[in-house]
């Protein structure tokens, strides 16, 4: 069959990318769904800062690939063998393939699937299949999902059941803003009751990891990025304090507010010196949370004695530490509840040909999350 879709052919094409054009629109052939095989309908699919460093180069990935981490759609028709999905399924993508069975699938941290890592950086479905091409030319699937074209194949493992009464435009956003910011708040931080929370980076995943602090009745929640409309963003969605990191210095503000440091500091930035930072504005014996995916080659630098003396703690979240099939459920129960309004994380809904111009947006910080719809 045929997909329009939106390739990228070439790394680390210049800015502005409305006139580079990084990603161009084709209309490309997908093979039919095989054994153990779903063939989903996109209906909706979130621009990401994972897709930009793609984009960008400071994440290499084999080319041309249909990006697109973020989606959600409707299950179209099942290959032969599997089970739990059928024709007119509403799913919501998740960005890391679940095979079930490693070691890490048996003691409940699918996000750290070693077939499912393998698959993503190969640029192949867990199964190793490719179905998109052109001419002939096999073309590189995007974590599984490669939610950048209308028609697209995924595993079962890949896929979340969902009820079909949630608009896309929301459901696509648990896929990987809720899922990675709300997850790290909840499950990899563990925040508690009254507990002092620092937010660093207000992008889509950022202001979840904030309404995720929020839903956990976090105590003060500072919320630090450097654009004052992102700012006024967190305090609409429950931080007691925030600061412009371009005008003051948020380590010793943050100091300052908590009388020495945040219990937990959650970074999303993908930035070393953020990171840092984060970890400075914790207290003794206080947890940084990393979300962000810096660039591979950067390294992080903090004073090695004070993870001893000052019994501080970092920790990794990747897909916010989420058993998808457990949290995406519970996530959408608490946005229906009024406790996650993930909602407000969609800045803009648009159209698969404005994709460029989307991430030029999204490179300036002028959004949380844009969302295209087929």
């Amino acid at each position: 069959m045929k997909t329009a879709a939106a390739v990228l052919h070439e790394m680390g094409r210049p800015l502005p990318y409305a006139d580079s054009q990084p990603m161009v629109i084709e209309e490309i052939d997908l093979d039919g769904p095989g054994e153990g095989e779903v063939l989903v309908e996109v209906k909706g699919a979130g621009l990401c800062h994972s897709d930009l460093s793609v984009i960008n180069g400071s994440r290499a990935r084999q080319m041309p690939m249909v990006l697109g981490h973020e989606a959600s759609g409707i299950v179209r028709e099942v290959g032969p063998g599997v089970r739990g999905l059928q024709a007119d399924d509403h799913v919501i993508f998740t960005f890391i393939p679940s095979c079930g069975h490693c070691r890490y699938c048996k003691v409940g941290k699918p996000s750290l699937c070693e077939p499912g890592a393998e698959a993503n950086n190969a640029g192949v479905l867990m199964n190793g299949a490719q179905r998109f091409s052109s001419n002939g030319q096999p073309y590189f699937h995007h974590c599984g999902v490669s939610g950048y074209s209308q028609y697209t194949i995924a595993l079962p493992g890949s896929l979340v059941k969902i009820d079909s009464t949630l608009p896309f435009e929301h459901a696509t956003l648990f896929g990987c803003a809720v899922m990675t910011g709300t997850g790290a708040a909840m499950n990899t931080a563990n925040i508690r009751p009254g507990q002092s929370v620092a937010v660093f980076g207000l992008g889509g995943v950022g202001l979840a990891a904030l309404i995720g602090a929020k839903a956990c009745n976090a105590g003060q929640i500072i919320a630090v990025d450097l654009l004052d409309s992102k700012l006024q963003m967190a305090r609409n969605l429950g931080a007691t304090h925030t600061v412009n990191a371009g005008e003051n210095n948020p380590v010793e503000v943050i100091q300052d507010l908590t009388h020495g440091g945040v219990e937990i500091a959650i970074e999303s930035v993908g930035n070393a010196t953020v990171l840092a930072q984060a970890y400075e504005s914790t207290m003794r014996g206080g947890t940084t949370i990393a979300i962000g995916l810096p660039h591979p080659d950067h390294k992080l630098s903090i004073p090695a004695v004070t993870l001893s003396a000052m019994e501080k703690t970092i920790k990794g979240s990747y897909q916010g530490s989420c058993v998808p099939t457990r949290d995406i459920p519970k996530f959408i129960d608490m946005f229906h509840a009024g406790q996650l309004p993930v909602d407000q994380l969609l800045t803009d809904t648009i159209s698969l040909e404005d994709i460029n111009t989307g991430f030029d947006r999204l490179h300036k910080g002028e959004v949380a999350r844009q969302v295209i719809l087929f």
